[in-house]
């Protein structure tokens, strides 16, 4: 199997907390069972296998004195008795998990059908231990607690090179955490880091603690660990194991989280009640004056104001790459309604153009900045382009200009002339056809053309061509087109600003 992802997982950590008796882990089992009914989540159950028979130094075992050799030899319980655990586990619907602390306990999760290896924070580059448990085909949960990112490093390549499905969680080994050091923003950076593999969180915060669980959900965990146990008169909870209440209390969080999350990878529905509310507060289009049949609707034609109405047109459809046109004339101060327009789109028309110019500078080996304006100039409408028309980019205007003119394959950039500019055309990449005053040369890459004030002109370019233009400063109202039809197309230029990858 591999780990779920398809819901969250929740692992219930049993540890030590049956205490070495079989009934008491069976009841844990049980009551755990019983508090997770209704939630929407995976569950697991798991267990920790030590061989204390060697785990523990000879010369040690049975000393009191050393908290660890104590805890783990009072709480033995043999490998039959896990089995039966196991099982209760698994008739119950659990995932079961278990950590292995030395390789005969792999062995004997193999042995048991474990469905997961967890492998703990301490054991993260115990090397002879993970290369005896990547022989498996145990799926892999490993915890992240106090390990450096170059360590990290080393195991997520490790088990990527031998194909393993594994998680890792981001975890810290201060039993029980404070809140000032959860440190769970580590969520994020190891879901950044390593983004094809899939980031839980365990847990050893107080378990009254709620708000924790709901912050790793926002933070993208999706594999979530607790300890858990059942206090008795004799066998009261450690600071970091949860009781079954407390335990159903953290899952009520988490689906409250889930809740407040919402909608994962991809944008969220829009309901009926948001859309009227944004609808409502959207300013409409009314026109200014008498519009005529088939006129161009333009902002200087139409006022922008409250209240909308249903199927009027609003200030949010006025994009720079759409089109509308009158179907039937309008009154003064009448809405512009959508049953009444023609609409053409432009947006997928000028990123093709934006496509082939970057084309172009990239076959040119010319660098333009990023943050540089691009202008695409469609002297007869974006529908002659091909034809008609250049891409400008502006790099400095001030007392002195430079742009980068793009002549795509087969344009002609119409003739016109400057009162006050004067410029010089510097052929960078390509052939250009530049007609002076009726004069048509051939200028190729290294050329200079210089442009003088009153100086009718005119390019082409069969192939394609890249030119500097440097001239004087340069003033919007100072080109003066031999085609007055150029001069009283309003709409002959699409400026963008973000148009570099």
């Amino acid at each position: 199997m591999n780990i779920p992802n398809d819901k969250l997982l929740f692992i219930f950590e049993m540890a030590n907390n049956h205490m070495g008796q079989l009934d008491h882990g069976l009841r844990i089992i049980r009551e755990l069972h019983q508090v997770s009914r209704g939630f929407d989540f995976h569950f697991a159950f798991k267990f920790q296998y030590r061989h204390l028979d060697t785990f523990i130094h000879p010369e040690y075992r049975g000393r009191s004195d050393i908290k660890y050799v104590k805890r783990f030899c009072e709480t033995r319980l043999a490998a039959e008795e896990f089995r039966v655990l196991k099982s209760a586990a698994e008739e119950l619907g659990f995932i079961t998990v278990c950590t292995p602390f030395d390789e005969a306990s792999v062995d004997l999760i193999l042995e048991h059908g474990i469905a997961i290896i967890k492998v703990a924070s301490c054991s993260f580059t115990d090397w002879p231990l993970l290369e005896h448990i990547v022989k498996t085909d145990r799926p892999l949960i490993c915890s992240t607690a106090g390990v450096p990112l170059e360590d990290i490093d080393k195991v997520v390549s490790f088990l990527e090179h031998r194909r393993r499905s594994f998680a890792l969680m981001h975890c810290v080994a201060e039993y029980p955490t404070r809140m000032c050091n959860l440190e769970l923003n580590q969520i994020r950076l190891l879901r950044s880091r390593y983004p094809r593999i899939q980031v839980g969180y365990s847990t050893h915060e107080p378990p009254d603690l709620r708000s924790s669980i709901q912050v790793a959900i926002a933070q993208g965990a999706t594999v979530f660990e607790k300890h858990v146990g059942v206090p008795t008169a004799d066998s009261p909870l450690n600071a970091y194991s949860a009781a079954p209440g407390q335990i159903r209390s953290w899952l009520e969080s988490a689906r409250e989280a889930m809740e407040m999350c919402g909608t994962v990878g991809k944008r969220y529905e829009v309901s009926g009640a948001e859309a009227a509310s944004l609808r409502a507060l959207r300013r409409g289009v009314f026109a200014k004056r008498a519009m005529a049949r088939g006129q161009r609707i333009t902002l200087d034609d139409v006022m922008l104001a409250i209240p909308v109405s249903d199927g009027q047109l609003t200030a949010n459809d006025l994009s720079k790459y759409t089109e509308f046109r009158l179907q039937s004339e309008v009154g003064a101060n009448e809405p512009l309604l959508h049953a009444n327009v023609s609409r053409v789109e432009t947006r997928e028309r000028v990123y093709a153009i934006v496509c082939r110019v970057r084309e172009v500078l990239k076959e040119s080996k010319v660098a333009a900045p990023g943050e540089a304006d691009l202008e695409i100039s469609h002297h007869y409408g974006l529908d002659h382009f091909d034809e008609y028309g250049i891409t400008m980019i502006t790099v400095v205007n001030r007392a002195y200009c430079k742009k980068l003119l793009i002549v795509l394959p087969g344009q002609k950039h119409p003739e016109q002339y400057h009162k006050v500019k004067e410029e010089s055309f510097h052929i960078l990449w390509g052939e250009v056809s530049v007609n002076l005053d009726g004069v048509t040369t051939s200028r190729h890459r290294g050329d200079l053309v210089v442009i003088e004030p009153g100086v009718k002109h005119s390019f082409a370019s069969s192939a394609g061509a890249v030119i500097e233009e440097i001239s004087s400063t340069h003033c919007k109202d100072d080109s003066y087109y031999t085609d007055s039809a150029i001069t009283e197309n309003k709409d002959r230029k699409t400026l963008l600003t973000y148009w570099m990858e």
